[in-house]
């Protein structure tokens, strides 16, 4: 194993323990109430609230730490707008490279925890838990143009 794939394996499982920790409690003691997080003061309402708070946390690498890509993210929330269990990636573009999908990757968790637990109104807190959301971070930017005139063919 190369010393650049250790140096990542050891990064993410880093990550990982900080998330498992920052959730985890002895026993005896008594939760403090979680404060909500996130951009602004308001509940969400609806799930179109939900993914422009989620938006809102999103701070992607900077170009000069790593090329723009997309990456999707997959996860669920409790009633209280803490995460279920663990955010699961599920997309990367393929053209990135490993030191990339590390900066993405750190920045997806990132962006989660500055959103957790996400404040939710009475209705939408006893309609989401346990919900997949699948989350697409865009930052590559794609070509609008279409080019059906062409021909894929030149005879």
């Amino acid at each position: 194993m190369t010393a650049f794939k250790r140096l990542i394996q050891l990064s993410a499982a880093f990550l990982v323990i900080g998330l498992a920790s920052a959730s985890a409690q002895t026993p005896g003691q008594s939760q403090p109430q979680a404060q909500p997080r996130g951009p602004g003061g308001s509940p969400a309402n609806t799930l179109h609230d939900v993914f422009d708070k989620l938006f809102g946390c999103w701070k992607p690498p900077s170009a000069s730490a790593a090329t723009p890509m997309d990456i999707t993210v997959r996860f669920s929330f409790n009633r209280n707008g803490e995460i279920l269990g663990k955010p699961r990636i599920t997309y990367e573009s393929a053209t990135a490279t490993d030191n990339d999908r590390l900066a993405y990757r750190v920045a997806v968790m990132e962006a989660l925890q500055r959103c957790t637990p996400m404040p939710f109104t009475e209705t939408l807190a006893a309609a989401i838990p346990g919900h997949p959301f699948a989350v697409q971070f865009r930052t590559h930017l794609q070509s609008q143009e279409k080019r059906a005139w062409l021909p894929t063919k030149i005879l």
